[in-house]
Order: structure tokens, then C-alpha cells, then sequence
């Protein structure tokens, strides 16, 4: 199967292409040429399955340039990492509600599940492609994707790995985990700015020829971590086919029945996954994303209009707290019909003004699949509160969203369908937040605040967390976010002396 750019089309890569170079020549995002299919007999065979036999199968249709076996051997080793009998539980908390828990990783966040995989993609991708220069993974985080991009390649041949965050909008815990980073290959650096600017910036590195002659100059080629990279967003795919899977397993549903998928959404990554998924045979009803007050997605889903000239609110789910989503741009293709050029325009368009449009027939298709909606900051803090009295259920900032989000498209539709709301974190990555939702007490210092929610609620605390606050501090430096690029060539340099 070949890769091609949303931006120019004639751009074909193979898999192992897309996953080393994370983004096209020309700023595109790599998507597959077409969408393999599951039929009734691939599922029966899927549910018979163990995750990592799962995942492997999916990720076998869209890399066709690795083996079945090969893959297997990745997705044995990537989620043995992981605590408990599943990677990814589905959990029945009310008679036809379900929640999609992806948090069982080694950083405790749903991103563990593409980025304990992406190393041994990429490893296996720089063999294939007889790549020799270093692999730079660059990575802007919001929160989660930092730590898991740091632990997944975390002393990995070949590779180093820069992590740039907002110094004021990740949790206290998110931070930690960042700045105790083990490795000899790491490098974390906070920034004054918010999410956008980190990712900006790094999507302006790549695109930089000059930047890249002198980051080969000192032995290095640039890759992505990001949900930008194919091989970062081809393993969520799979546990979107593995919830369906699990959902015929519990009775509730049959082969060929639609389900709703209720995901909180930053950089539209996540719910993507799930879109592709519905492409290749899971039954989907509707797609519902969930955002908090940074509401640009909801705005652009009702009104056709991509706007990012509005407030930046910092809230208390900060890996959505986002208003450039960059894999919107996979979407806006195939609902465009695949127009590369258009594509380029709208995004060129955002680049210059902040903002594009697209056509009342492309969002009437799109709103046919796609529901919308956001949580303010109260509305977050009382569904947790309500998830723990209601369904004796723990949840994190960020899947309160979502929880608060699917309340309101059930009261205003309805709709009977089976739901699985998608949770993307522990509940102890955001204790302070969390403890104060469920007690009406705020207590600011994270450790503190952990063993309370702990004494409240019972939960117990997942191991990748408990001993955080005993490990070294590593990285403390803060940069101003028009330096990113210099960080970069300062470290490169530095390695290479």
C-alpha cells in the first residue's frame, strides 16, 4: 500500500516511508490510498483474538511492507508494557454505556497505546528504508504525548528524541513525569507559550530546508511523534476495531450493529482513529466529539467555519486545550473528495489568516456522522462527581468531558444506541482537579492531593505514578517559544560534539 500526500497527491510513499519521515515534503499529511475492509469472517476471527493478535492484524492491512509476524513480535513486546489483563478494557458502567479505557500504559494515557508501538515502527522503518543519519523525533505536547513519546523511546538505537511543553498548561503531574524523564536520548524543554505555539513551531522546523541541511550536517533527520506521523495514528486505529469486537463479545450489540463513540478531542487524532475505523467496517453510528471550553471543533462542526482567533482558555483537561487540530487536515480529504489541491489552499489559508471555510455540502456530509459539543469548567468538575456517586466509576478531567458531552447528546436525541465514551487518562494524572470535583476541597500540591483522592475514593494508585516525587529532576529549562528552533540545533550540536 502506497501513502499519499492531502496536499499533492502525486507524493507516494511507501509505509515505511511515511513513518520515518512523519510528514510529507510539502507539509501534507500522509494517508493511506485506500482503506482495507473488514468483513463478518475477519471479526469472528478478531474476537477470538488477544489484543496484541488484534492490532497486529489491523496494522497488517495498512503495512504492508512489514509482515504479520513482525508486527506481532511489536505489538507482544509494546503491551506487555502495559498493567492488567487488557491494554485497553472495555468496561460496562451502565446498561448500555460503556467506557473505552486506554490509560493501562506506562505514562497512565491513551497515547501509550500508538507510542509504546511507534518506536519499533520506526525502528523497523529506518532497516527498510536504509536510513543511516540519526532519527530526530520532535515532539510538541500538550501533556500526554510528551511523556509517552519519551518513554517509548527511551534509549532506542538510533534515535534521540526533543520534547517541547507550555511551562503553564500542563497538569503538575504531566510535568513531573516530563522533567524525571529517564534516558540517555532525551531532552525536554518547557516554553512561554501555550500548546499551539510549541506545535507551530515544530511543524515550521519541518518544513524548513535550511533548518534540515544543518540538522544533517550534524547527523540528524527529523521524524514526529505527533499524531502527524502515520505510524502514530495507524495502532489507534486497532483499538477502535477491538472495542467493537468486545462489544459483540458482551451481547450488546451484533455484526453489522452501529455504536456511538463519544471522544474528548484537542488535536482530532483520537476520534480520527475512530472515523478510519467506521471506513474499514466498524459499525459507527454517530462520532461524537467532546471539547472543553477551547471549543473551536464544535464551532467548526456547526457552522462550517475553522476559526482560531478566539480566547485560549488554560482549563483543567489541558491535552485538549488546543485551537490548531492538525489532523482535522485527514479528514477535510476525504470528505473533500480527495481534493489535494483545495486541501492546500485551506490550510495555507490558516497558516496566513487564521481561519478557512468549507462548503455546505462537506459539512452536511460531515455532520451526517460527526455530532459535537464541550464542557465548560463546572460541567467537567460535576460529572466526575456524578460518575463516581452514580456509577462508582473514577474518571479524569479529560473523559468527564466526554462523559458531560454524551450526557447532553443523549438528552437532547435520545438516540438508544449502544456508547462507549473513550477515556484517555487516569483519574491520578490530574489528582488536584479530580480530588476537588469529588470533595469540594482544593488542595495544590499533586502528591498531597493524590494520597487524598486515594483516602476518598479507593482507587487504588497505578504504579507509573506512585513514586513519581522520588525520582530526579532532570530538565527545568524554560525557553521563549521563538528559541524552539535554536533549542534544537543547540542540543544537535551538542551531540554531535
Amino acid at each position: 500500500m502506497k501513502y499519499i500526500s492531502t496536499r499533492n497527491k502525486s507524493i507516494k510513499v511507501s509505509a515505511a516511508q511515511a513513518i520515518v519521515s512523519g510528514l510529507s515534503e510539502d507539509g501534507g499529511l500522509f494517508v493511506p490510498e485506500v482503506f482495507p475492509k473488514l468483513e463478518k469472517k475477519d471479526f469472528d476471527e478478531l474476537i477470538e483474538m488477544s489484543y496484541p493478535e488484534r492490532a497486529a492484524k489491523v496494522l497488517s492491512l495498512y503495512l504492508d511492507d512489514y509482515s504479520y509476524d513482525e508486527l506481532l513480535g511489536y505489538t507482544e513486546k509494546a503491551y506487555s508494557k502495559f498493567y492488567g489483563e487488557d491494554p485497553c478494557p472495555l468496561v460496562n458502567v451502565d446498561g448500555d454505556l460503556f467506557v473505552l479505557e486506554l490509560w493501562h500504559g506506562p505514562t497512565c494515557a491513551f497515547k501509550d497505546m500508538a507510542l509504546t508501538m511507534l518506536p519499533h515502527l520506526l525502528s523497523a522503518a529506518r532497516k527498510k528504508t536504509g536510513e543511516t543519519s540519526k532519527t530526530l523525533i520532535l515532539v510538541a505536547t500538550s501533556g500526554d504525548t510528551g511523556k509517552a513519546a519519551l518513554e517509548g523511546f527511551r534509549d532506542v538505537d538510533g534515535t534521540d528524541i526533543i520534547v517541547f511543553y507550555p511551562s503553564q498548561g500542563v497538569s503538575d503531574m504531566q510535568k513531573l513525569q516530563m522533567m524525571t524523564q529517564e534516558g540517555n536520548n532525551v531532552y525536554v524543554c518547557a516554553i512561554e507559550g501555550n500548546f499551539d505555539d510549541a506545535q507551530s513551531a515544530v511543524k515550521t522546523i519541518f518544513n524548513d530546508k535550511n533548518m534540515q541541511e544543518k540538522l544533517l550536517a550534524d547527523g540528524y533527520k527529523l521524524s514526529s511523534a505527533n499524531s502527524i506521523n502515520w505510524g502514530r495514528l495507524a495502532p489507534q486505529i486497532a483499538y477502535y476495531v477491538s472495542a467493537y469486537c468486545d462489544m459483540i463479545s458482551s451481547g450488546k450489540i451484533e455484526y453489522g450493529d452501529k455504536v456511538n463513540f463519544c471522544v474528548p478531542s484537542g488535536n482530532f487524532g483520537n476520534i480520527l482513529a475512530a472515523y478510519y475505523a467506521s471506513l474499514m467496517g466498524v459499525g459507527v453510528n454517530k462520532l461524537i466529539c467532546a471539547s472543553n471550553v477551547n471549543n473551536v471543533l464544535t464551532d467548526f462542526f456547526t457552522t462550517g467555519e475553522y476559526n482560531t482567533h478566539r480566547p485560549f482558555h488554560k482549563t483543567m483537561s489541558p491535552s485538549m486545550d488546543i485551537l490548531i487540530s492538525s489532523n482535522l487536515e485527514r479528514l477535510l480529504f476525504e470528505f473533500s473528495g480527495r481534493d489535494d489541491k483545495l486541501i492546500a489552499d485551506r490550510m495555507a489559508a490558516l497558516k496566513k489568516d487564521g481561519k478557512y471555510c468549507v462548503s455546505s455540502q462537506e459539512l452536511n456530509a460531515l455532520n451526517k456522522i460527526f455530532s459535537v459539543g464541550f464542557a465548560n469548567e463546572e460541567d467537567t468538575a460535576a460529572v466526575i462527581d456524578s460518575c463516581l456517586e452514580v456509577y462508582d466509576y473514577l474518571c479524569d478531567t479529560h473523559t468527564a468531558v466526554a462523559m458531560s458531552v454524551f450526557n447532553d447528546y443523549y438528552d437532547a436525541t435520545g438516540d438508544e444506541t449502544p456508547s462507549v465514551v473513550v477515556s484517555t487518562a487516569n483519574a491520578y494524572k490530574f489528582p488536584c482537579d479530580v480530588y476537588e470535583a469529588i470533595s469540594g476541597e482544593r488542595v495544590e500540591d499533586a502528591k498531597k492531593a493524590t494520597k487524598k483522592l486515594y483516602s476518598f475514593s479507593g482507587e487504588e494508585v497505578p504504579e507509573p505514578l506512585a513514586d513519581l516525587d522520588k525520582k530526579q529532576i532532570r530538565f527545568t529549562k524554560i525557553i521563549d517559544r521563538e528559541k524552539i528552533a535554536d533549542e534544537v540545533l543547540a542540543y544537535t550540536a551538542s551531540e554531535k560534539n
